[in-house]
Order: C-alpha cells, then sequence, then structure tokens
C-alpha cells in the first residue's frame, strides 16, 4: 500500500523493493530477565503485513506463535497507548501508522494471558534421543528439501528484508551451524582451539568415547579423559551456543588464575598428550597418542670419504618448519620448502670436522634427520615467535608462507639405503604433486582453477565433496602413501607480547569449513583461509600498536588420506552405553539449568532497605521474589531477610515504594496485600526505577497512608536540657498542608504537644528556617522532594529569642559541624601524662589567670559586637579556674577568640599559652547516626563567626513569634528590655575526647590507646593540638599529627592556622613524638651520597631547617645528630650538601648561602650529604663539579669515580683536570658524557662504540655535553689504547655478566608484560610442590 495524493490509499504493487518504504522496528522482549539487552531489531517493507510482522518477532525470539503478546508502543517508547498486534491481521504496517524513513517504532514482548511465552527449544525428557538425533542432524549441515533456507551461501529467505537480531533467548542456542562454541574463561583461547580440533578429530573423538572410567565418584572430577569425555558430549549434543570449560581446566589442576595466563597452543598439545598418556596406562588407549600422532625419524652423521653412517631413531609428535632462517632477510615460501630444509643436511668441515670411526680420523661429513615415518595424523608448527638479539626482545614472524590443502609427503620418505635427494629431484616431485606450482596461489578450487582467478568468493564449497575426496584418493594411490589432506588451522592473531587463537577446522563429513572462535562458530571460505597465510595481504587482527600485529597461521593439522583407516565421527544411536547414560546425565543436568533460567525469569529482584528499629541503622538487600507471590508473602520474606522476627512483629512491618538516591517515600500499598508482586512493581525487570523499604512502626502506632505525590520530611527531636539531637524519623508530608497542620502531624510522630512546638527547616544546607506562620503551606515555605527539620517543645525562655541568639540555634550549629576521629597515641603517653600531671596545680592555675588576662585585653580592642566574645572568656576562665586540672579531658576550645597573628604566636613559637576551656556534656550518643552532609561542608550559616555568633546575622529570614518579618535588632523598644531574656551565652568550639574500648587490631602494638573526639570541624589545627597536650603528655610543638588515608599512607598535617574542615567524619588521625615544625621551618631527609658504592644512595635522617639558616649552621647542626644516631664522626670541612632529584647529585651549596634567599626549599625536600676526602674547594657559583671515570678498553673495566672542579666553561679547561687527575697528556684524553641517570652505567660492550667520544665542541654548555650544573657524569679513556679481541665464549660470559649487572642496578629496563608461567598439566592433583608465581 503507497500513499497518493490527498492522503488516500490505494493498493498497488511495488515495482521495486529497493524503492518501497522501509518500517524501522525495534522490539523489547519483557519476558526474560534482562529486557534491556534482549531486543529485536528489524526494517520491514511498508506492505509487510502484521502477520508477518508477528511472526518475523516469533521466529527471532524462539517464541511459539499465540503464546506471547506482541504490542505497538503508539507516541514513542515507555509513553503513548499500546496497540495490540493481532497475529491473523492482513493490515499492513503503514495502515497501522508506523513512521517510514528510519525513524523508531517501538514494540514490546508481553506475557499473554499472566503466562511466559513458550519457547521452541524446549522438549520432553522422554524425547532426548530425538533431540539428540536433530542435533546431530544439524552438526552434519543435513537439511530438508522443503525447508526455507537456500544453500549456505545463497539469498536470504525474504530478499526484501535487512534486518540484523540479538536476543536473550538466541544467546542459549547454538549457531545455525548446528556447532557449539567454548566459552573463554579469560586467557583460554589457546586451550579452545586445541580442544575444538580434537573434537572434530573423527579418530580421536571416538577413542575417547570408547574410554570408560571406572574410579570412585568424588575422583571422576580429577580425571582428565573423564571431563575430556564430558566435554565432547556437550559439543556434540548440547543445544547452547556455547559451553564452558571449567570442568576440564579443573581436572587440569589449574585454579582461576591460570585462566588468566596466555600461553602457546603448541607447547600445550604436547603438555596435554603427555597428561592423557599418563592417565590412559593400563587401558585400551594406552597407545592411542602414539599410534594417531607419532612419526619417527633418523638422526645421523655420514662420512663423505667412506661412506659410513652414524644414526639414532627418535620419535615425534609434531615438526616445527623454521619461517624464517636465522639471519636471512626472506622467509621460506611454503611448508614444502621449510619441510625440505628440515630435512637439508649441514656439512662438518674445518675446524668442525666429524671424527670417523672407520678412517680413523677427522673427515667431512653430512649430518641431518631423515624421516622414517610420517604419522597418521600430522602437526607442524610454523615457527613464527623468534628473539632478536638486537633489541633484546620477542618478536613475531609475519611473513607469507602458504600451504596446500593436499600435501605430497612421498618424497621425504628415504630407506637406509638411499641417498639424500637432490633439491631438484625433490622440487619435480612436489611440482608433480601440484604443490610447488601452487606456492603462490594458494589453494586450487574443484575444478582445478586457482583462487586468484575466482571472481565469486562465495561459492558453495558443500556442492562436489564426494568428488574431491574421490579425487584425493585417486591422486594417493597413483602417488603413493604417504598423501594428506588439511583439516585444521590454528591461527594466532597478534604479537609476540600477547594476542588471540582460534581454529579453522574442516568437518569431515561435508568438507565444510568453520570457524572456531571461543563461542562464536561461523562458515568460511576459501579466500578467509588465504587471509591465514601471512605477508602483506594478511589483515592485522585484534593487536595493534608498538609491536608488530598480524593474523596468521601458527600450527597446522593434516589426515593421512587411506580409504581403510579413514573414518567418520560416530553417530549417536552407535555410542557405547555408558556414553548414552553420560548424555541422559548431561541432558538432564541442561534441563535444570534450563528451567533455572526461566525461574529466574519470573523472579523481581529489586533493592530493599530498612531502619532498623533499635539500632536505627539503615540496612540493605535484594529481595527476590516470584512474580506471583503477594505483597504479604514478600513482607514476610523481606523480614525473615533482615532477621526482625526477635525484634518486632511482622504486623508491623510493610512494604513501601521508596526513592533511594531522593530518600523519599513513593507510596504505601493499603489493600492490595493479596496483589501479585509482578503487577505491583509493572512486571520481571532487569532494573527498577525505584526501591522498596521495609516500614516498621511501635506497637502504639498506626501506618500512615502515603499517596503518590506526596513529600518525604526527615525529623530531628532537639532536647535543650541535654543538648542533644535525635536520630531522624520519617514522616510523610503534602505540599498542601499548612505548617498548623503539619505541626500536627508532627505531634502524632513524635509525641509532642503542638501548642509549644518550635520546627526549623533547612530549606537549604546553608539556610535555615523557623516555621511560624500558621496558615503558610508547606510549599510557600519552600519543602521538595525531601526535607530535613528540627523540632523542640521545651517551656524555657529560649523560645522568645531569635533564632540566631537562641540555644538551639547554638545546638544545631554545633550538631551540623561535629565530626568524630580516631586518634591513635604514642606508646610513651601514659608515662609522659603522669610526668605532665606532677606539675603543682598552682602554677597551672598562674598560666591560666595569666592568659584570661591576655584574652580581657585582647577582646576590649574591637567594640561593639565583640562585647559577647568579652563575656564568653571571662565566663570561661571561671570555669576553667574551678575544675581539676589533673584531668582535663573535656576541654572546649574556641579558635575564633584569638586574632590570626596570635594563633600563630600561640602556636608556632615556645611562648607557653592557655586556651579559654569549659566543661560540656557528652554528645558522643548524639553523634552515633550523624548524616554525611553535616560533614562535608566548611560554610554557610552553620559556622557562626563573631559576628554570627550574637545575633546580628542571618535574620532577615527568619520569622518572629507573632508572626511577622522580624528586623536586624529582633524585638526593640521597652518589650525587648522587659520581656525578651538576654541572648544565648556562646559556647567555645565542642570538643569532647575519651579513650576507645575497642581491642587493638591484630598486629598493632597492645601499648598504644586510641582516643575517640567528637570536635568541632571549625576548630585551627593548632587548637587541636592544644587539646590534645593532655592525652599525650607533652606541649604541641613536640608531637606531630598525622593523617591516615587508604592504604596506609600517612601525611603530616602542618598548618596551625587552618581548620579541619578537611576532615572527614570517623578520619583516622596518628600522633608521633617529635618536634613539630614552626612557621618558616621545612622538614629535610638527608641521604649520603657515596659515588663508588654499589648502591650510591643511603638514607640516613629527618632533619629540619628554618628559613634565614645558612648552610654552614645546618651542618653545624647536622653533624651531631649523625655521630649520635648513625655512627658517622664526618669533620666539618670534609661534609657538604647538595640537591637531590631522585638519584641524581644536583647542584652543591656553599656555606654561606641561606635557604630560602639562595636556596629554594619546600615540603619533604630531599638533599644529599657528601663525605670528602680533602677540604672543600668549591667556593664559588661560578665553578662546577663533574664526575669522570676513566674507561680502559683493553682490560673491558671501568676505573672509579673521581670528582673534578671547572672554573670555567672551557672544554680544553676539562681536559686540563682529566690529565691532572689520571696522569695522561691532554692530547691522549678523550671523553664522552654518560647517559641516564646516575651512575649512568653503560654495558663494557657498548661504551666504547656508543658512546659519542670526543665531541666537536669548543663550551660545556653546548650539546651534546650540555653541562650547566654540578653532578654530570663523563667517561674518558687513552686515544692511543686499542679495544681488546674477545673470543665468542669470552664475549657471552662478559654478557651474561653485563646483563646481571645492569638489570640490577635499573639501568637496562627490558619490556616485560607479564611474568610467564610455566604450563603445566597436574596428573597428581596437587600443586603443593610447585611454588609458582
Amino acid at each position: 500500500m503507497l500513499p497518493v495524493e490527498g492522503k488516500q490509499v490505494v493498493a498497488t504493487e511495488m515495482v521495486c523493493a529497493a524503492d518501497e518504504p522501509k518500517m524501522l522496528c525495534l522490539v523489547r522482549d519483557m519476558c526474560t530477565v534482562n529486557y534491556s539487552r534482549s531486543r529485536i531489531t528489524l526494517n520491514l517493507p511498508a506492505s509487510t503485513t502484521m502477520c508477518s510482522l508477528y511472526n518475523e518477532v516469533a521466529q527471532h525470539a524462539n517464541y511459539i506463535p499465540g503464546t506471547f503478546l506482541l504490542q505497538w508502543e503508539r507516541g514513542g517508547k515507555d509513553g503513548g497507548d499500546m496497540v495490540d498486534v493481532q497475529e491473523d491481521s492482513k493490515d499492513t504496517l503503514f495502515q497501522l501508522g508506523l513512521l517510514p524513513d528510519n525513524k523508531r517504532n517501538h514494540f514490546v514482548i508481553n506475557e499473554k494471558d499472566e503466562q511466559p511465552p513458550q519457547s521452541t527449544i524446549q522438549e520432553d525428557d522422554d524425547t532426548v534421543g530425538d533431540a539428540l538425533a536433530i542435533s546431530e542432524s544439524q552438526a552434519t549441515g543435513s537439511t530438508d528439501s522443503t525447508s526455507t533456507y537456500g544453500p549456505v551461501y545463497g539469498p536470504s529467505p525474504n530478499p526484501s528484508t535487512d534486518y540484523s537480531t540479538y536476543s536473550y533467548a538466541s544467546a542459549l542456542i547454538k549457531s545455525d551451524t548446528g556447532y557449539v562454541g567454548l566459552v573463554n574463561q579469560a586467557m583460554t583461547c589457546y586451550l579452545n582451539s586445541l580442544l575444538q580440533t580434537l573434537y572434530m578429530t573423527p579418530e580421536f573423538r571416538n577413542a575417547v568415547y570408547k574410554w570408560e572410567f571406572d574410579g570412585a565418584e568424588d575422583e571422576e572430577a580429577r580425571s582428565i579423559p573423564s571431563q575430556l569425555q564430558k566435554l565432547f558430549i556437550q559439543l556434540q549434543t548440547s543445544k547452547k551456543r556455547a559451553v564452558e570449560t571449567t570442568d576440564i581446566t579443573r581436572s587440569f589442576g589449574w585454579d582461576s588464575s591460570d585462566a588468566w595466563q596466555q600461553h602457546d597452543v603448541q607447547e600445550l598439545c604436547r603438555v596435554m598428550f603427555d597428561a592423557l598418556e599418563t592417565k590412559w596406562k593400563n587401558t585400551d588407549q594406552k597407545n592411542l597418542i602414539n599410534e594417531l600422532y607419532q612419526g619417527r625419524l633418523k638422526d645421523y652423521v655420514r662420512c663423505l670419504e667412506c661412506g659410513n653412517e652414524s644414526a639414532r631413531m627418535d620419535a615425534f609428535l609434531d615438526i616445527p618448519l623454521t619461517v624464517r632462517p636465522f639471519g636471512a632477510t626472506h622467509a621460506y615460501g611454503n611448508v614444502q620448502d621449510a619441510l625440505e630444509a628440515f630435512v637439508q643436511p649441514e656439512t662438518l668441515d674445518g675446524s668442525n670436522q666429524y671424527f670417523c670411526e672407520k678412517c680413523n680420523k677427522k673427515c667431512d661429513a653430512h649430518k641431518g634427520l631423515k624421516i622414517v615415518k610420517f604419522p597418521y595424523l600430522l602437526t607442524m608448527q610454523l615457527k613464527r615467535f623468534d628473539f632478536d638479539y638486537n633489541t633484546m626482545q620477542r618478536i613475531k614472524l609475519n611473513d607469507k608462507m602458504t600451504f596446500p590443502e593436499i600435501l605430497n609427503l612421498n618424497s621425504f620418505i628415504t630407506d637406509d639405503t638411499e641417498t639424500i635427494q637432490s633439491k631438484t629431484d625433490v622440487d619435480d616431485t612436489l611440482s608433480a604433486s601440484g604443490s610447488s606450482a601452487e606456492d603462490d596461489t594458494g589453494l586450487r578450487n574443484h575444478t582445478g582453477e586457482t583462487q586468484d582467478d575466482m571472481v565469486d568468493e562465495g561459492i558453495d564449497i558443500e556442492q562436489n565433496t564426494a568428488v574431491i575426496n574421490d579425487r584425493n584418493r585417486k591422486e594417493q594411490q597413483a602417488k603413493g602413501p604417504y598423501m594428506y589432506e588439511l583439516f585444521s588451522i590454528m591461527i594466532h592473531s597478534g604479537s609476540a607480547a600477547g594476542g588471540h587463537y582460534y581454529a579453522y577446522i574442516k568437518s569431515f563429513r561435508d568438507g565444510q569449513w568453520y570457524s572456531f572462535n571461543d563461542q562464536h562458530v561461523t562458515k568460511i571460505t576459501y579466500d578467509d583461509i588465504r587471509k591465514t597465510y601471512g605477508g602483506s595481504g594478511s589483515h592485522r587482527g585484534y593487536y595493534s600498536g608498538a609491536f608488530a600485529s598480524s593474523t596468521n597461521a601458527y600450527m597446522l593439522m593434516y589426515r593421512q588420506i587411506e580409504t581403510k583407516r579413514n573414518t567418520l565421527p560416530i553417530e549417536l544411536s552407535d555410542l557405547p552405553e555408558h556414553i548414552k547414560k553420560l548424555v541422559h546425565k548431561l541432558h538432564d543436568r541442561e534441563e535444570h539449568e534450563r528451567r533455572q533460567r526461566e525461574m529466574d525469569k519470573a523472579m523481581c529482584k529489586i533493592k530493599l532497605f530498612c531502619v532498623h528499629p533499635e539500632s536505627k541503622k539503615l540496612l540493605e538487600g535484594r529481595l527476590e521474589v516470584h512474580k506471583d507471590k503477594t505483597l504479604a508473602e514478600a513482607t514476610e520474606i523481606a523480614w525473615k531477610m533482615f532477621n526482625l522476627d526477635p525484634v518486632i512483629a511482622l504486623d508491623q512491618c510493610r512494604l513501601v515504594k521508596y526513592d533511594e538516591f531522593h530518600d523519599t517515600l513513593e507510596r504505601s500499598y493499603e489493600g492490595e496485600e493479596e496483589t501479585p508482586m509482578g503487577v505491583l512493581l509493572g512486571g520481571v525487570k532487569s532494573t527498577y526505577i525505584f526501591d522498596l523499604l521495609l516500614e516498621t512502626r511501635r506497637p502504639d502506632q498506626k501506618f500512615q497512608k502515603y499517596k503518590t505525590g506526596g513529600t518525604t520530611v526527615k525529623v530531628h527531636v532537639v532536647d535543650l536540657e541535654s543538648e542533644t539531637v535525635s536520630p531522624p524519623i520519617t514522616v510523610r508530608a503534602y505540599l498542601n498542608q499548612t505548617v498548623s497542620e503539619f505541626k500536627n502531624q508532627l505531634a502524632q510522630a513524635t509525641g509532642l504537644p503542638a501548642a509549644n512546638m518550635r520546627v526549623v527547616f533547612e530549606r537549604y544546607y546553608n539556610e535555615l528556617r523557623l516555621l511560624t506562620v500558621a496558615n503558610k503551606t508547606l510549599k510557600a515555605e519552600g519543602f521538595m522532594r525531601s526535607n530535613k527539620v528540627f523540632v523542640e517543645c521545651s517551656e524555657s525562655q529560649d523560645s522568645l529569642l531569635p533564632l540566631p541568639q537562641s540555644k538551639m540555634w547554638y545546638l544545631l550549629d554545633r550538631y551540623a559541624n561535629t565530626i568524630r576521629v580516631y586518634i591513635t597515641l604514642p606508646t610513651e603517653s601514659a608515662k609522659l601524662r603522669e610526668r605532665m600531671s606532677a606539675k603543682k596545680e598552682t602554677e597551672l592555675e598562674v598560666l591560666i589567670d595569666t592568659e584570661t588576662e591576655h584574652m580581657r585585653h585582647c577582646s576590649t580592642q574591637q567594640p561593639g559586637s565583640e562585647s559577647n566574645q568579652t563575656v564568653a572568656a571571662q565566663n570561661g576562665s571561671q570555669t576553667v579556674a574551678n575544675q581539676d586540672s589533673s584531668a582535663p579531658q573535656c576541654n572546649m576550645v574556641d579558635s575564633n577568640k584569638l586574632s590570626e597573628e596570635e594563633e600563630d604566636e600561640r602556636t608556632c613559637t615556645d611562648e607557653p599559652t592557655t586556651v579559654d576551656a569549659a566543661t560540656a556534656q557528652d554528645s558522643a550518643d548524639s553523634q552515633t547516626d550523624r548524616t554525611a552532609e553535616w560533614n562535608n561542608s566548611a560554610g554557610g550559616p552553620w559556622q557562626s563567626d563573631g559576628s554570627g555568633s550574637n545575633g546580628e546575622t542571618e535574620t532577615d529570614s527568619c520569622y518572629n513569634s507573632n508572626g511577622g518579618d522580624q528586623d536586624e535588632g529582633g524585638v526593640s523598644g521597652e518589650e525587648a528590655e522587659t520581656e525578651v531574656p538576654p541572648p544565648f551565652h556562646r559556647q567555645p568550639y565542642y570538643f569532647h575526647a575519651e579513650y576507645s574500648t575497642v581491642p587493638v587490631p591484630v598486629g598493632g602494638d597492645p601499648a598504644q590507646e586510641v582516643l575517640i573526639a567528637h570536635l568541632d570541624k571549625r576548630i585551627s589545627l593548632g587548637a587541636l593540638k592544644k587539646e590534645l597536650e593532655p592525652f599525650v603528655g607533652v606541649t604541641g610543638e613536640n608531637f606531630k599529627v598525622y593523617r591516615s588515608y587508604a592504604n596506609n599512607q600517612e601525611f603530616e598535617s602542618v598548618r596551625l592556622n587552618e581548620n579541619l574542615s578537611q576532615f572527614g567524619d570517623d578520619c583516622k588521625v596518628t600522633i608521633r613524638l617529635g618536634r613539630a615544625l614552626r612557621k618558616g621551618e621545612y622538614r629535610v631527609k638527608i641521604y649520603q651520597l657515596m659515588v663508588n658504592d654499589p648502591e650510591p644512595c643511603k638514607f640516613l635522617l629527618d632533619w629540619v631547617v628554618a628559613k634565614g639558616m645558612t648552610v654552614l649552621q645546618s651542618k653545624e647542626d647536622i653533624l651531631p645528630q649523625l655521630r649520635d644516631q648513625c655512627g658517622l664522626d664526618i669533620p666539618l670541612d670534609r661534609c657538604r650538601l647538595r640537591k637531590k632529584t631522585w638519584k641524581n647529585p644536583g647542584t652543591i651549596f656553599l656555606d654561606w648561602q641561606v635557604y630560602e634567599d639562595d636556596i629554594p626549599v619546600f615540603s619533604n625536600w630531599e638533599v644529599f650529604l657528601q663525605v670528602l676526602e680533602e677540604p672543600e674547594a668549591m667556593v664559588s657559583m661560578q665553578q662546577i663539579a663533574v664526575f669522570v671515570r676513566r674507561w680502559f678498553p683493553t682490560e673491558y673495566k671501568l676505573g672509579p669515580f673521581q670528582e673534578i672542579i671547572i672554573e670555567g666553561q672551557n672544554v680544553e679547561e676539562l681536559k686540563e683536570r682529566i690529565a691532572e687527575v689520571s696522569g695522561l697528556p691532554v692530547e691522549r684524553v678523550q671523553f664522552a658524557k654518560g647517559r641516564g641517570t646516575f651512575p649512568c652505567d653503560v654495558s663494557l660492550l657498548e661504551i666504547h662504540t656508543d658512546l659519542e667520544w670526543d665531541p666537536s665542541v669548543q663550551a660545556l654548555n653546548t650539546w651534546p655535553l650540555y653541562i650547566c650544573d654540578d653532578g654530570s657524569v663523563l667517561f674518558y679513556r687513552d686515544s692511543e689504547e686499542t679495544l681488546a679481541a674477545l673470543s665468542d665464549d669470552q664475549r657471552r660470559d662478559l654478557q651474561r655478566k653485563e646483563n646481571t649487572r645492569l638489570n640490577k642496578t635499573g639501568s637496562r629496563i627490558s619490556y616485560s608484560p607479564r611474568k610467564e608461567r610455566a604450563l603445566k598439566i597436574y596428573t597428581d592433583n596437587s600443586k603443593s610442590t610447585d611454588k609458582r608465581s
């Protein structure tokens, strides 16, 4: 049907399918576990009927038509009406109203009559045999002549339909090839390639089926043949797309870590065959590997004078073929040339002559290999991995190497009496067999034409298969017994650093080639095989980058063409009885897994939360309930899941709709207790956009009904008397409620009277508002989806004060800014506290009185708003004076009482000071359940500073007790003098600490004490240290504060003026004894520089330098400590300090230089201390100190480091200084600059030629020398000294020593992607004796 003018629709025939509009249909399967990924994409002509659309969807979803609903989402995805697609309707998609031109039309698959769709892949238990027969029929490629599908490479069933599909169901069934893939555990692609090759080898598969396990049941899991047998049965009978290999790798003795190791497929083949031979001892299969894969060759040496031959026989399981000869620039072009090179003898002559016993002298001889017998199954490895001795790295050889489909090896079999054939004879034989002539053209097609002549690459290679096999057999009879046909190509894609294995394998049933790439099995053409030859024509594959990467054949398997011996895989009906039983057992297990998947499709899985009735902690879980379970049953499941049975009764719990992200209650389900969960939750989905909350109530409470559109309010009760803030309770309110109605609701929820209730609303984090207008709605007050309020109901005069001047404001301010910190004290703190408490009480009182008077003086410097601080200082000092000075465990410090300059003076000098303190009650209980939003901010009205504390700020947004707006002064006139009480006395910043009762962790020091401190995060670091003095036992300047981070990393906090806003709740702090840094001081790490030691850098100690200190003063301070702590007695005139940059010694510091003025200093600075043999010679900044080292070419050794000092930038002066320390004439001095970091190690085999000796420059600061600072390394030599000649043995020995030395010092860094683990299969089922890393 096509649209015409006037929007009429007339019936017409499509002239061309390409001109017809297409309808893009996106179908989501809502009946699967993961519906978001279960999608079908169809691009159908506009004339497609609804009946055809329904059948197309059924086919791709693997559902039986009529068992599901297909609905069109008219109006877009997740919106608009749902229109049912009738399975028998003849209306077209255009008539239905779908949008053309690649516009998306969304469809969904839903259950019909509340029953899940019936899958087309289900079968009954009693039809196992029929199902297996069908599976085998699919695997062999047989099809019904009435099938709607054409040939393998023919057109699709519907030529006018272009679509790609993916559904959850299709991922669980085998591909249309009929073969099953293998799941890659992590890096087990090499294993999958070999297992698929062995499975597709009929002789090997049939022999494995004949073996029967007769051990104990618990030993079956450790039996490699048994697990291999099960895997082969799964590959032959499973209906999955891919099966797991974990059972067989577990029988290897491997664990999960082995799955992450890359290995070589040829190495695995040998190790696996050895393991099978071990397991098959004393069975009928004991000689199976040898019978199938073993060949024989002769290793011989033949004297060229007398013809006497000395030989021994060897067996082989595979033949390694060289791709490119060592040192050659060109590779062998084909496997025949490589095989000829394999048997080509080498001549032993010259110094390498062979001693002939018959001639009784050394003679020229031929040494080589002769193939005596090729195996039935021939394995050839193409040696594509090599080692580059120039770069000292593994490389991959990607040269082109062709291989024929039919391989004639008769010419390589030589009797003992025959001589080795000449290369001409071999070439003639290979040419006659059609091998050599096809090297450049690759495989031939069925008619004898080369693949390069073919135009159609999508030929049907299933046709004429029998003709090909007959021709092969005739050729075999004419040319000899050793004719082989290719059936497996194991391919490596990647580089020498890593890659991916997969296999191209031919089925012996139909001659079709398949690609087995882990779980994917697809058909391929001869063109795909040609791409595996390698060379420039091959594609790059999976990996690319800095290393050469390509995709090419790595291992080939051929089968001998022998009519009497060639066989096909055993039919299912002919399987041994023990295999048939195993087939049924595996089928039952697969059926159980299928039913479990079906059960999972019917399970609703949703996040569940619950606030524990006793601990008030938010619990989280995942509720999994069948969609047919009722709400009441689901509530009981959730009640048991959180173990609430001993805490609360079931009838005091209910499930409500909850939004965790916004922390809001969406709605309750009154009267729907018998409704199925699938209906309540909107079906079975992989994820839900909402959550569930298991709500609880007290016995005397009733559940509140939550309607859609309400708002969630977290209510905190404030107790002014105990100065605590309770954990929140949740109340459901509505935005159209008035403040008066809201107070009545809060009264019911909290049990407090509504008459004198104060409600403070936290509109934003930085705004508090007192709700006083009774008829104002919550929406007008600014309530949103989730809110927080604080209520208080005392009869105190505090309610008459403006909110910022009240005690309630102070408690909320403290609640918002208090954090909990875990402080680990030094082990010596207990003794230090005893010593500190021995001070006389009178001395402490004098100090307190002195500081109090000082603070009074400071507070009187500023009038007006600062008067409140003066009152606080006076009251605070009186309180402290009345306290027992021996137990100051609840001190509070107001860090805003001192100016910034006075804070520096108090915390950064030695002057003894005290601070204002007052006793406060423990609020640990109120801090237990603080929410995270209180802990992450350091600004806004919560932070009441000096001006905020007296109520002169943040009052414009608050209402007075009469409901009107309040001016800046709160209330005025006589009313303020007679009725309004004085403002609440502002307390200092809160600090309370107590010793922890938590036991010391395992491995911790039992002598260490831990403090749990609740403190105001606006307190400064200096004030915190002052508070910790009584607990540490020393003054603040004698201990350091370290903040602990993840992975046990610690960093010292040194900025005393900064507050603790960066400290989070439950932060961990460690106290260590030691002098803390004062202002202008820096901590320095001192290392000793020992230029001629194997380890030239050694840590000595930490030290402190101050701004304005000279280098000489710092050395005078350091040397006594070095003598006491390190045992180094260094004279002052033999000590040098110099810059340290990683391991490189840099600028030398002169004694008169001043830190920060002449030498830049920063935190955690590092410097070298160098011990001199003579008094310091560096006296000027124009001098440059250089390290020189002599190279002795005749001895292949380096001399020790020496230091020379150059006055200018002249190269001639450099040579003169070198001549002075070496004794060489200036004209014979040659030098070169070292490379890399100190000590610039270089291989003795490379130093003479690789360095740039005697550069043609006049100044040191020009390239390639570029010597502008102290610490450069130069090598020098005598120009008349020649390089000694080394024998090969001497060179190898020196190379080995140099590699060890350079790798030890880190001067040579080689690429190593991972430490390779040896490939092993544990036939004794134990790893205990194998120390693997």
